[in-house]
């Protein structure tokens, strides 16, 4: 098959415009929509300091090379933040990504571990929830936390904006499974970027017109070493959720981006949706949140494990 484009052999069936394309034709086509999505949604300015979470997976991987390329353009600085939850036979080899791709970049990298600033690893926290039958998955743990510490990490380096590299399949599902939750508060977040708000660093999201699929071949054509195994405690709705918006691309082509075309239309009209942010600080680790203590806290918590502002070791992380 020829890529519909330039005629050269193709690698590439995009169901969801009816095209074949060629390797040298799909990197373009995902750098213009990273760039188009900077761009539109005035994600970064000339000047600004942005932090970027790598896992060391092929979207936060390679949305890290886009950013550099960027970023040098734009005379921007780039810093990576690489949370260590602490998964055993998994992580470490995130990490090693990680390392080696910001070190090829030039970029500035730190990295920040659950035990050292949240006294558990992922993998005991998991083991308490087991114990005690909390009802929270290992999902919801993991997201909390880890969003804390990055908003904690990008706002200790100074960063102007936190770059994620949620793609398309990220957000339909995210989409959903706020439709699910009847979540309003967490489904008006969505979007391109979050609103600034004191003690948030505003988060940017220029993978978001991207599809899994095709920053995972951009990623292979461009050579760039990444780890594809799966997290040992993904589960839960969550899957349930992916697989099946998976089979419904699969049935019917373009059904990711029509979730979120709808989604963005119904989006304008939510402004009136009450936000879980207030101007609150948490009692127990001083972070902003809308109640007397933030989510993260209160899940850490129900498990028995305390955190507080006076043991934070966010500052004394060193770069890797």
């Amino acid at each position: 098959m020829k890529c519909s484009l330039c005629g050269r052999n193709a690698v590439y069936n995009r169901r969801y415009t009816g095209t074949f394309l060629c390797d040298r034709c799909l990197a373009r086509s995902v750098e213009r929509k990273f760039q188009r999505t900077i761009s539109e949604n005035k994600l970064i300015e000339a000047g600004e300091r942005i932090a970027v979470a790598v896992s060391g997976g092929k979207d936060s991987t390679t949305c890290m090379h886009l950013l550099a390329e960027h970023c040098e353009r734009k005379n921007c600085e780039l810093v990576a933040v690489t949370i260590d939850e602490g998964i055993s036979g998994y992580r470490e080899h995130g990490l090693r990504a990680a390392r080696k791709n910001a070190g090829l970049l030039g970029v500035e990298h730190k990295v920040i571990s659950f035990k050292e600033e949240l006294g558990a690893t992922l993998d005991e926290i998991v083991g308490l929830v087991k114990e005690r039958g909390t009802g929270f998955g290992a999902c919801t743990y993991c997201g909390v936390l880890r969003r804390s510490l990055l908003n904690r990490a990008a706002r200790e380096l100074g960063a102007d904006k936190l770059a994620t590299a949620h793609n398309l399949d990220d957000e339909a599902q995210a989409i959903m499974l706020n439709y699910v939750r009847s979540d309003l508060a967490r489904l008006y977040r969505l979007g391109p970027s979050y609103p600034a708000r004191k003690g948030f660093v505003p988060r940017i999201k220029p993978f978001r017109e991207i599809p899994e699929k095709e920053v995972a071949l951009y990623a292979m054509i461009k050579g760039i070493e990444v780890d594809s195994s799966e997290c040992p405690h993904v589960g839960g709705i969550h899957v349930e959720i992916r697989d099946f918006i998976n089979s419904l691309e699969e049935n019917h082509p373009n059904s990711k981006f029509m979730i979120l075309r709808t989604f963005d239309k119904i989006k304008a009209n939510m402004a009136q949706v009450p936000s879980e942010f207030g101007d609150k600080r948490c009692g127990k680790c001083g972070e902003p949140t809308a109640a007397s203590i933030c989510r993260a806290c209160g899940l850490l918590e129900g498990l028995g494990i305390e955190i507080g502002a006076e043991n934070c070791n966010l500052g004394k992380n060193s770069a890797t």
